[in-house]
């Protein structure tokens, strides 16, 4: 089945200038992980932006609306920092949803410094967001240490002019025009190591919990430790009518000889343990639970039927291909955010997947019939093919092509093609290939051709 007329049929239709849109404007960090300086990953639409790939999204009352992109693909070589990137930016929403509740007072917080460097180790860490949070763009940003928040910040833009929702430097708080009393009821309870947004938000502030919920509902981040949630996710899906069809008909234009899914009823214990996964994607959960002491296929309990010559068998998940598994778990995450208009995070959205299974889930996001409230996908990979190599077959835009490089102490670029000037009909994906923009490997044929001759050598 076509996937652009099934995903008519699964998603409603909703208006671009509609208030309730909320999107991902652009994310900053510096000295995370391989980061040493500030990344900097931009959404906002360039002049050179393909028109069909643009969305305008109201982000104050009157006045212009943004131009905004629904995609951002993110290519280098391996260990150059692609997946640190969504990594960071996972940092910052668990920061967000777990600081004050999960943080125990005096305890560190969690933070990964670039570590190449002595210096950058003890140096602080520094987060920051600008997102459209119904109809109006919200900046947040925190800059914190091995112990203590050092600086945090809120603003809001209104009527298009920054006003603070509050600034934080180190245990002072100041306050703008929010509910005053609520506020200094959750800075009463502030620890010097629990962010005030986590703490407000634990305190149901009016003005500051949509800002933390944007976090624990309009982000998740699907790469192969999550897969057994993201089978759990799908697997629940099968028990609403609606949801059921949106993930039976993505199954089906897969063409993965799949008839039809069956749900496996778990015990007590083993529905607690999908509870629990479920709220982990949600963002909801106290505590995280481990994973790593869960079965694949207990988390999955869901059973594949396939098509026969002469009849439908049913298979167990461990009896699956792996590519079948990563569509399965990749399925519920896709349909949910394309339902709600939130972020989605992908690493190595290529892995195990055909190349037209890829195409067909950055087009999801790409195409206004199919995405209709601006849902937003960040991935990274390494197939070049999507890049695209015309003007008219581009799957991903000029300005939605980002790269990474690791630099020779170890440190991260990150850097977008539009930088470069790439002219309107430029072939993006032959002359990555051929080296001509970085982000490719320096490989060493003689490295490859030693290592073989000693292995031979060895054996003889």
């Amino acid at each position: 089945m076509n996937l652009r007329i099934f995903c008519i049929i699964f998603v409603m239709s909703t208006n671009e200038s509609d208030p309730s849109l909320s999107v991902l404007l652009s994310f900053r960090a510096e000295n995370v992980r391989s980061f040493r300086d500030e990344l900097h990953l931009s959404l906002l639409a360039k002049p050179m932006a393909e028109p069909q790939y643009v969305r305008q999204i109201r982000w104050r009352q009157g006045g212009s609306p943004r131009s905004v992109l629904c995609a951002s693909g993110v290519f280098g070589a391996n260990a150059s920092g692609k997946s640190n990137l969504l990594e960071a930016m996972d940092d910052m929403r668990h920061h967000v949803l777990h600081s004050f509740r999960s943080g125990a007072p005096g305890g560190r917080i969690p933070r990964w410094p670039f570590r190449l460097d002595q210096q950058s180790i003890g140096e602080p860490s520094r987060y920051e967001v600008d997102i459209v949070l119904d109809g109006v763009q919200h900046e947040y940003g925190y800059v914190i240490e091995d112990e203590r928040v050092v600086e945090e910040w809120a603003y809001h833009r209104p009527k298009g002019r920054s006003a603070m929702l509050f600034h934080r430097e180190s245990d002072t708080v100041e306050f703008g025009a929010i509910d005053k009393a609520r506020s200094r009821a959750s800075r009463d309870i502030l620890r010097s190591n629990a962010l005030y947004l986590s703490t407000a938000a634990t305190a149901a502030h009016p003005q500051l919990t949509p800002l933390r919920d944007w976090f624990a509902h309009n982000m998740s981040y699907a790469h192969a430790a999550s897969r057994p949630w993201r089978q759990v996710l799908t697997a629940e899906m099968l028990d609403e009518d609606r949801s059921r069809r949106d993930v039976l008909e993505l199954l089906w234009a897969a063409d993965l000889g799949i008839a039809d899914a069956k749900k496996r009823l778990p015990d007590p214990v083993m529905q607690e343990r999908w509870q629990r996964a479920l709220q982990i994607l949600d963002g909801s959960e106290d505590e995280p639970l481990d994973s790593g002491r869960l079965e694949m296929e207990e988390l999955a309990s869901v059973n594949l039927i396939h098509s026969g010559s002469s009849r439908d068998v049913e298979f167990e998940a461990n009896e699956e291909s792996l590519g079948t598994l990563v569509w399965f778990g990749l399925v519920g995450p896709v349909l949910q955010v394309l339902a709600t208009g939130s972020v989605l995070l992908v690493d190595e959205l290529d892995v195990s997947l055909h190349p037209d299974l890829v195409r067909r889930i950055v087009q999801l996001f790409q195409e206004r019939e199919t995405n209709p409230k601006a849902a937003q996908l960040v991935f990274n990979s390494h197939d070049p093919a999507l890049m695209g190599d015309s003007a008219g077959g581009r799957l991903l835009g000029r300005d939605q092509i980002w790269f990474t490089e690791k630099l020779n102490d170890g440190r991260t670029q990150l850097f977008p093609l539009a930088e470069l000037g790439p002219r309107k009909n430029e072939a993006v994906a032959k002359r990555y290939m051929e080296g001509r923009y970085g982000a490719r490997p320096i490989l060493l044929d003689s490295g490859f051709g030693n290592a073989v001759e000693q292995a031979a050598v060895r054996s003889s």
